[in-house]
């Protein structure tokens, strides 16, 4: 028997191929009349099989083959694949009854395109004004009961949608992230401000005004998709930029280095701060022996656990957060010319912190609460908005420094290489369900598209195979590209069939590449393709072959010398909090010999740091650790501004900031509407805060309503707060111990208060001791009572500040 392919036989009177072919396609072959529909289909058949070998014949050898091998030490570009079209399209069918179609079936493929590439609104679901039924679309008349034998009888195993049902719900968990497993999610687009077009034929940076759709994903590393968001980590920053090109990740951090700088570590060190194997604690956290003791056995870590240490990993927001590339990419132009390059993440925000002891108690009062900010803000049309800003440089500028741009440990400080800004990312649509999107998105720093490239950074190019690797575990095979927020919106052909989860329906039998059955389709790109950067691979192989070793660059030694200028940069305030977070960090280590170890090592970075916390972990000052190179005596930077949180106050908006305004019975509610509104037109969100839900009465004798109580919103959960205008409301508040903390920690955080004369006295019982005279604290503004009406525009100024760090003494006063 033959195929659909073979060709048929017989005495009839041979026609032209494209006088059968229209007979056939003239609705013959699915005619009801089978003495019809047998010659068309025999017409149709021989048409198909002509049409094959004259398309097989019209590719009668592999032209692009000799461009393969390297001709006389010359490297050809690769050719774009030979190809051909067919004449009639029943060459390249899987079957001549692609005509017959139904309810399910549909239409045949349209020639050259993938349909499930594209907008996710073919994938978005709404059940409005339907039953429900199973997943098999039958509808299910109760679906309160299973069905058992009688009212008080066995439940029986016909059930089909009770197992369903059942079967489904048991296996809706899949396998969370090892690292970055607590995760917020939201879509926006990329927008190119500068003309690089000269550094890189990237896709997002072809002209400017263009914009790319995005997918960002924040997450904190260590701890797992149930842990709290305020914790002291590092914060990934992911980017999937779905360009016209393809698929662009740029999977980075919300701090510039990491700890190791070969991927062979990496499972080392995520075993190490992960919670401890033998009792599985504690959770989301580094201050425990085993984390303590892999970054005292190494140093190369230094720089980072100073950058850990500090406030750049208990962020105020993702909104207020940077975000880098941490690796040393490569720009391609369209003429193959390659610029090294670092991507930075800027907030127009402005980059803000927590305090740690507020963090601490974050996470009591809301464990959500950077998912939390990030959801509110983006609802409330308050978009987070960031500036991608590069630093490109030459490999002669880079082999020039005393460092090296492959190390995963260092930074190019910007006094050598300044920001510059390229592009703008905005933030303005939450998703629309958090399993589909958020959790089964997949981010691999192998997705690049061409004019990105990698470079021999051997922590990336670990990372280049792991995180394909992961997602297959993780996501259940090699189709997790098909998971409709994964997907391109570049159409995607080749030949990778079959495997779990695979939603294609493939036309044609052809499944490799060269071919001449379908025309040599689909064929490969040449020039428009991506194509590796092989320039200086070629040059060394002019010399000589490379050595296989495993080793790391001598300049990979120094440990020290950045580590020294983060420390160095950081303002009075930021270099006590990082003694503080090693403090508290190196109190949770149980073992000695490991926290007498690590402040050996801070020894190598800063001689008073190291005597602060030794005399805080009271202990004596231990002897320096060895150094595997000394550091550089003079670098080429030694302080850097840049690398201070201070650095970057942001513009000045307050959008989405979370303000107080404590209300009690006897409140001036003229006062407190015109501050509310003034913080209203901000951008801001003001809530009125009280003892108990429902209402109190104004001095006027009006209801004003209560938001929410101080017992639900406790202050870490606010970025300011204003006292009650009226001395009845602040008299019964400074009886109110609730009320009495929640001022406190307003004041103990260094957030504005704005202090109505007449509420002094709830400052006072709050412990508070400063008076208007006093000056010297931007963040108390007191103002007369008779003059808040207009005090709304200065409140927003000293808010915009975030916080006033010349209040925090040691201990805290209040």
């Amino acid at each position: 028997m033959g195929g659909p392919s073979v060709k048929t036989t017989g005495a009839r009177t041979r026609r032209s191929l494209l006088e059968r072919a229209a007979t056939a396609l003239g609705s013959g072959t699915s005619s009801d009349n089978a003495a019809v529909r047998n010659l068309a289909t025999a017409d149709r058949l021989e048409a198909k099989y002509d049409a094959t070998e004259a398309l097989s014949a019209s590719l009668p050898h592999n032209p692009t083959k000799p461009a393969e091998y390297v001709q006389g030490g010359q490297v050809t570009p690769a050719p774009e694949g030979a190809h051909a079209a067919p004449d009639n399209l029943d060459a390249t069918a899987s079957t001549i009854s692609e005509d017959n179609t139904s309810d399910k079936n549909g239409s045949k493929a349209t020639p050259g395109t993938n349909p499930n590439n594209g907008p996710l609104q073919r994938h978005r679901i709404d059940s409005g004004g339907r039953a429900i039924t199973t997943n098999q679309g039958v509808p299910v008349a109760d679906n309160q009961h299973s069905l058992r034998l009688g009212e008080r009888g066995p439940t029986l195993l016909e059930d089909f949608i009770l197992r369903e049902k059942i079967t489904h719900f048991d296996h809706e968990r899949i396998p969370e992230r090892v690292v970055h497993a607590r995760g917020s999610g939201a879509h926006g687009y990329f927008e190119c401000t500068e003309d690089i077009t000269a550094l890189t034929k990237a896709a997002p940076f072809a002209k400017v005004g263009k914009r790319t759709p995005v997918f960002v994903r924040f997450s904190t590393v260590a701890g797992e998709r149930g842990s709290a968001d305020a914790v002291r980590d590092v914060r990934g920053f992911a980017v999937k930029f779905y360009t016209d090109e393809g698929n662009w990740d740029l999977v980075g951090n919300n701090i510039p280095v990491f700890f190791i700088q070969d991927a062979m570590k990496f499972p080392d060190v995520v075993h190490a701060v992960k919670p401890e194997p033998h009792h599985q604690m504690p959770q989301a956290s580094s201050a425990h022996d085993t984390f303590w003791d892999f970054i005292s056995l190494s140093p190369e870590s230094a720089h980072m656990v100073m950058w850990q240490m500090s406030d750049r990993a208990i962020p105020r927001s993702y909104r207020t957060m940077q975000g880098f590339g941490v690796h040393t990419f490569r720009f391609i132009n369209a003429e193959g010319a390659a610029t090294l390059v670092k991507f930075h993440w800027t907030p127009l925000l402005g980059t803000h912190s927590l305090d740690w002891d507020e963090a601490v108690k974050i996470n009591g009062a809301d464990p959500d609460f950077h998912r939390r900010d990030l959801w509110e803000a983006i609802e409330g049309g308050a978009f987070p908005e960031y500036l991608l800003q590069i630093q490109t440089f030459t490999e002669e500028q880079a082999a020039q420094w005393s460092f090296d741009v492959l190390d995963a440990t260092k930074i190019v400080p910007e006094e050598l290489v300044p920001l510059r800004t390229v592009g703008r990312m905005v933030l303005d649509r939450n998703p629309d369900y958090f399993f589909g999107e958020t959790e089964q998105v997949a981010f691999c720093t192998q997705h690049v598209v061409p004019g990105i490239d990698f470079t021999n950074d051997p922590l990336l190019q670990g990372r280049n195979f792991s995180y394909l690797d992961t997602q297959i575990t993780r996501l259940g095979g090699p189709n997790f590209h098909l998971i409709p927020i994964n997907a391109p919106v570049a159409e995607v052909h080749n030949n990778q069939r079959d495997g779990f989860h695979q939603h294609g329906i493939f036309r044609g039998r052809v499944n490799y590449e060269p071919n001449s059955l379908a025309g040599g389709c689909p064929f490969q790109a040449g020039a428009r393709g991506f194509s590796s950067f092989a320039e200086r691979l070629l040059a060394q192989q002019a010399t000589a072959e490379p050595t296989k070793l495993r080793a790391k660059p001598e300049k990979f030694a120094d440990h020290y010398t950045q580590a020294r200028l983060f420390y160095a940069s950081q303002t009075p305030v930021e270099q006590y909090h990082i003694a503080r977070a090693l403090r508290f960090e190196l109190t949770r280590v149980q073992t000695q010999a490991v926290r007498a170890r690590v402040v050996a090592m801070l020894r190598n970075i800063d001689e008073g740091l190291a005597a602060t916390v030794a005399r805080d972990l009271g202990m004596a000052l231990p002897e320096p650790l060895p150094m595997a190179r000394a550091p550089v005596e003079a670098p080429e930077v030694a302080v850097s501004p840049a690398l201070s949180l201070a650095a970057r106050p942001g513009d000045g908006r307050i959008l989405a900031r979370r303000i107080a305004l404590l209300v009690g019975d006897g409140v001036d509610g003229a006062a407190l509407e015109s501050v509310y509104q003034a913080l209203v037109q901000a951008g801001a969100v003001p809530r009125y805060v009280g003892a108990r839900l429902g209402v109190v009465q104004t001095s006027s004798g009006d209801a004003l309503p209560v938001e929410v109580t101080i017992e639900a919103a406790p202050s870490v959960l606010f970025d300011a707060a204003m006292l009650p205008p009226g001395a009845g409301a602040a008299a019964t508040m400074a009886a109110d111990g609730l009320a009495l903390e929640f001022v406190q920690q307003q004041y103990r955080h260094c957030k504005p208060l704005l202090v109505p004369i007449g509420a002094a006295l709830l400052l006072e019982a709050a412990g508070v001791t400063t008076l208007p005279e006093d000056g010297g604290d931007p963040g108390l503004l007191f103002v007369p009572d008779d003059q808040l009406a207009g005090a709304g525009e200065e409140f927003i100024r000293r808010i915009a500040l975030h916080r006033a760090w010349q209040r925090q003494t040691e201990p805290p006063l209040v």
